[in-house]
């Protein structure tokens, strides 16, 4: 079983990304399975699957969110349980750990054997072959190594710093609002522990900013399925136009929900006009130099606030 994990920073893309390979015979994209306990039991933001119905009354998630839950316990009971080990051992800051001494507790490998058994139950019913996890935890991605039966592949997503900062300025929908100084710190720490993550395994991973995607729609997406070893002739993108069918998405952008032609649009550059400079000047700070290694360039205006 493969496990396609698009990592990095939210509001990234990886939401429509996801949803265009779900569209690939054999794959499935489960959205951010890392919330599914937090969500289904209502200490999330979102109780809703892509479906549209809650994620207790899914027909596919309320199959899987009992497996590991204990004899006569309740699902709230089982869901704090793994909240908190998921707290304890996977966060991001955890990346490092994980990637240097693998399952070292009772804690972790608990974690372990319950993210075992649900990819494969996803996998068995879902009847995939690449299962798409765009959870954006970096912990958890570097868990996937240490799960039986799992060839995990990495894709380290990001998007320039300033139109992150501007997406965040704005609450939608179900997702709250964050300051840009808040916003380029967690940039920068995801990234960090991402490009941890492809560093120790290059042969199964690639890097793709979120501008070139939507430059290049269907290039990417021919590139991702030679990652995964996928025919590039299953490419569900003519041009820039894709038809989605509805999914089983965790969470995600609320994009997730729309159906039908979908076109993927050219470059939004609005963080131009409307992050302010103060703004400009916060990200720029925060973000040098990953940004600058990443191809994202600072113009005086973003490093003084003149011009």
């Amino acid at each position: 079983m493969k496990v396609l994990c698009i990592t990095g920073w939210c509001r990234n893309g990886s939401t429509i990304i996801g949803n265009i390979l779900n569209e690939i015979p054999g794959f499935f994209h489960v959205g951010e399975l890392h919330f599914l306990w937090k969500n289904a039991a209502g200490r999330g933001v979102n109780e809703e699957c892509g479906c549209g119905r809650k994620l207790v009354d899914c027909p596919f998630w309320s199959t899987i969110l009992p497996i590991g839950q204990p004899a006569g316990s309740t699902l709230v009971e089982h869901a704090d349980a793994v909240i908190r080990r998921q707290l304890g051992s996977v966060r991001t800051r955890h990346t490092w750990r994980v990637l240097g001494r693998g399952l070292h507790n009772e804690r972790i490998r608990a974690h372990a054997a319950l993210m075992t058994q649900v990819y494969q139950a996803i996998a068995e019913r879902s009847e995939s072959r690449v299962i798409v996890d765009t959870t954006k935890i970096p912990g958890e991605a570097a868990l996937l190594a240490h799960l039986d039966g799992i060839t995990p592949y990495y894709v380290h997503l990001v998007r320039d710093p300033r139109a992150v900062a501007q997406s965040w300025s704005r609450p939608k929908d179900y997702v709250y609002a964050m300051a840009p100084g808040k916003s380029t710190g967690y940039w920068t720490g995801f990234n960090l522990a991402t490009h941890a993550i492809t560093r120790r395994y290059p042969e199964r991973s690639m890097f793709l900013r979120y501008e070139d995607f939507i430059a290049d729609p269907a290039g990417t997406i021919d590139r991702l399925l030679r990652l995964c070893a996928t025919d590039p002739a299953l490419n569900p993108v003519t041009d820039r136009t894709v038809e989605l069918h509805t999914n089983h998405t965790v969470t995600g952008n609320p994009d997730r929900f729309k159906i039908g032609e979908t076109v993927v649009r050219p470059t939004d550059d609005s963080w131009r006009r409307g992050l302010p400079k103060s703004a400009r000047r916060t990200v720029a700070a925060l973000s040098w130099p990953l940004s600058r290694r990443y191809g994202y360039e600072f113009g005086a205006v973003d490093s003084t606030g003149k011009g």
